[in-house]
């Protein structure tokens, strides 16, 4: 392991002590939803998406699978050669069916996933041009903005940005408004975004893809617990914790908590978390839309809604907008 290695994770560990701690000391107390993924937590998030109540992957899957190229079309409308810049690109298991579609058009453009995950940029450069012989490619690992301002400064191409999976709903439509107003700003005219978001829907079905007979959901915030015990020396007892999920059909807020069981104190490293009795530790929350809330959002932030494309059962929409 190399200094630089080194020093890379000491800094990932302190951030994720000084940002665990600043949340749990907060009134009322959270924890952000990034530090679900660590081994364990990507192990479990897998079994998530493959649970029968949890309906998102393979509704958009469906989108990204038969529809690919009515998006291709819509992409290349402009007649322009173009970058397609995926955000939190993962293992591309759903934009595949797109980059296969915009090359069997023969569209000229380049591929530049971004992750947070430097192991992930790794395996899609190394795995992705062996299925897509051709593709022109290069891997950006950081921050969304930090890297699709590094894309932007690659070429003066059109940019056609992918924000897939629902990413969106992690975020409070206020703060979801924050991110699309700062994304548009690293753009420029006729510049495209497609991004996918969970559609409002019977409440009960919202509510049971977060809170599962099987307890996976349960496990994967318990997860959280586990992890600052292994790394930042806590001594959380997982069974004085519950997980609860809410929905609220008005406001289309999905959100999952911990709820202390008991009086207690809880210490990670030096510092000491007093929790009462029943009190919640905010955990995340998973925003659905309407189609009129998607169309507000683009045009609050600078965008033109331009196309939707829907799974057959109006599940999940992937939006296309422009930079207005």
């Amino acid at each position: 392991m190399t200094t630089t290695t080194i020093e890379t994770a000491t800094d990932n560990k302190t951030q994720f002590l000084n940002e665990t701690l600043a949340g749990l000391r907060s009134e009322p107390k959270f924890m952000l939803s990034k530090y679900f993924y660590d081994a364990t937590g990507d192990r479990i998030f897998q079994q998530i998406m493959e649970m029968e109540e949890y309906y998102l992957t393979n509704a958009e899957m469906e989108i990204l699978q038969y529809q690919a190229d009515q998006i291709s079309q819509a992409i290349s409308a402009d007649g322009s050669n173009f970058d397609l810049i995926e955000l939190g690109a993962g293992d591309a298991t759903k934009s595949i069916h797109l980059l296969k579609s915009l090359m069997h058009n023969q569209l000229e453009f380049n591929y530049f996933p971004i992750d947070i995950s430097a192991h992930v940029i790794s395996d899609l450069e190394e795995n992705l041009p062996k299925k897509l012989p051709g593709l022109n490619m290069k891997g950006l690992n950081g921050d969304y903005f930090d890297m699709l301002k590094k894309a932007t400064e690659q070429s003066n191409r059109r940019k056609v940005v992918l924000f897939m999976g629902a990413n969106i709903g992690n975020m409070s439509i206020t703060d979801a408004g924050k991110f699309c107003s700062s994304l548009k700003k690293l753009l420029s005219p006729k510049d495209l975004l497609i991004i996918g978001f969970d559609l409002k829907k019977n409440p009960q079905q919202i509510l049971s893809a977060y809170n599962d007979k099987g307890g996976i959901t349960r496990s994967f915030n318990l997860n959280l617990l586990h992890r600052i015990n292994k790394e930042l020396d806590g001594n959380f007892d997982l069974n004085n914790f519950e997980h609860y999920a809410s929905y609220d059909p008005a406001s289309g807020a999905c959100k999952s908590y911990l709820i202390s069981l008991k009086k207690q104190i809880v210490n990670i490293g030096q510092n000491a978390i007093h929790f009462a009795e029943n009190e919640y530790v905010f955990m995340e929350i998973s925003q659905k839309y309407s189609v009129g809330d998607i169309d507000r959002l683009a045009e609050k932030t600078g965008f033109k809604p331009l196309h939707r494309f829907f799974d057959q059962h109006q599940y999940f929409v992937d939006a296309v907008w422009k930079v207005d």
